[in-house]
């Protein structure tokens, strides 16, 4: 799967940097460099565009506010100078959020999440696109509101996820963590490698598994059930794994 993609950026050195590191990687293409919201609004109305990298900091238009008027919105991985936009950028469901100077490695683990995000929309096309230089960068965490606040999530903390309605609770070893989310993107924001959907209701942190009995799974004292839709996907990590 190609990813098509645009850079929109008022500084033309932090446009060059980018298109140097889009080059670099086959399934990234820059279709074109946009040095204001107003020019990137132009390119989505006429190209069909997968990823955005959008600077937050510019005139006329900030990023945030051209995400805010978009209708229909690619991808996003903002890039910026400014840390202290880090949580607004999380809370417009940005992929990443990359701080100035951008090293080379977390432009490719942002991408990397891109492109994750980009097979669960596209499945049958993403099976071949995963490059392996870049599967080894994994987001370590997420961040999800709860409690008239932001929080931050260590993907290593989860034991489960329980889908309830429009909510989700995200078990961790020291908390309960309730958040208006849909299981669907919950599953968008997990890394493949270390969660997996297995049941309507319930996302199971692999390496968490105490036991498998029969079409359940413990962790700790909670017993998860396993569900018919989801059971080959589940089988087939067990043999991968040679578990059984």
């Amino acid at each position: 799967m190609i990813i098509r993609c645009i850079a929109v950026d008022d500084e033309p050195l932090a446009l060059d940097i980018l298109e140097s590191y889009i080059s670099k990687l086959p399934y990234l293409q820059l279709v074109k460099t946009c040095s204001s919201a107003t020019e990137a609004m132009q390119v989505l109305q006429e190209e069909q565009i997968d990823l955005m990298f959008l600077d937050i900091e510019m005139p006329e238009l900030t990023g945030i506010q051209f995400l805010n008027i978009l209708k229909h919105q690619p991808l996003v991985i903002f890039t910026t100078a400014y840390p202290e936009y880090a949580m607004e950028g999380f809370n417009h469901d940005a992929v990443d959020y990359l701080l100035k100077p951008i090293p080379y490695d977390r432009f490719l683990k942002a991408v990397t999440k891109a492109q994750e995000r980009m097979q669960q929309r596209h499945p049958k096309q993403g099976e071949q696109t995963i490059a392996p230089q870049a599967a080894a960068h994994e987001q370590e965490f997420m961040f999800v509101k709860a409690d008239y606040k932001t929080i931050r999530v260590d993907f290593k903390d989860i034991l489960w996820i329980e889908g309830l309605k429009d909510y989700v609770i995200i078990q961790t070893k020291d908390q309960k963590i309730i958040t208006l989310l849909s299981m669907n993107k919950m599953m968008e924001k997990l890394p493949e490698s270390k969660f997996l959907r297995v049941h309507r209701s319930f996302i199971v942190a692999l390496q968490k598994i105490d036991s498998i009995e029969k079409s359940r799974i413990r962790i700790g004292q909670k017993e998860i059930p396993i569900g018919e839709v989801y059971k080959d996907q589940f089988l087939k990590w067990v043999e991968e794994n040679n578990i059984m």
